[in-house]
């Protein structure tokens, strides 16, 4: 009995570790939604389906070091790029919520950069908001047909994992592209602009 049971242990032990290893932290969701995309554009979600709707609201969990150097983490940076660059949406951002998957990360444009390239920020987060703040008119790809006037600071202070290496960075941003962070971080959180629209 006591040889069976430590068998069967063993058994369990090897296809957890192999799971995990192939997984890379990955859901088999996760990894199903990027690898059906790979390179190319994703479907966006947006307020107007239920499912949709529930997972925009849901925070998003951070990334791992180990998830970063997986073939699925270049697979999503890829098609986070591709979307966000498609001309039918011409956005200037996108969260990974936004491509159905609830990981911490965001492709922002670099208004404040020569070129303005869009570059990826792994587990952002704000840590300073500065005093200034101004009103002024946002949509989202997430939000079909509909734009608000919303109040941001004009310049920010944020914190993030290099996507490459996983070492902490730190900027201060300010002016549109903080506006950008601003949004698209709320999406992080399953905070959408229409809920800061000012009444």
């Amino acid at each position: 009995m006591k040889r069976y049971a430590f068998v069967v242990c063993t058994l369990l032990a090897t296809i957890c570790l192999t799971s995990c290893t192939q997984n890379r932290g990955w859901t088999p969701e996760e990894k199903e939604l990027i690898n059906s995309a790979a390179y190319s554009r994703m479907r966006v979600t947006k307020t107007n389906d239920a499912a949709d709707s529930l997972l925009l609201r849901t925070p998003s969990t951070p990334l791992t070091h180990k998830q970063i150097e997986s073939p699925e983490f270049g697979r999503l940076v890829a098609s986070m790029m591709e979307t966000v660059n498609d001309p039918y949406h011409g956005g200037v951002g996108i969260a990974a919520p936004q491509v159905g998957i609830l990981r911490r990360m965001v492709v922002v444009q670099r208004y404040d950069k020569p070129g303005r390239p869009f570059e990826v920020y792994v587990n952002p987060t704000i840590t300073h908001y500065g005093e200034e703040r101004k009103l002024g008119r946002e949509g989202c790809l997430s939000v079909p047909n509909r734009r608000g006037e919303v109040v941001r600071s004009q310049a920010i202070e944020i914190e993030w994992r290099d996507a490459l290496t996983f070492e902490p960075r730190k900027e201060r941003i300010e002016g549109y592209t903080a506006v950008i962070f601003q949004h698209e971080i709320d999406h992080l959180d399953g905070v959408l602009y229409i809920d800061r629209i000012e009444k």
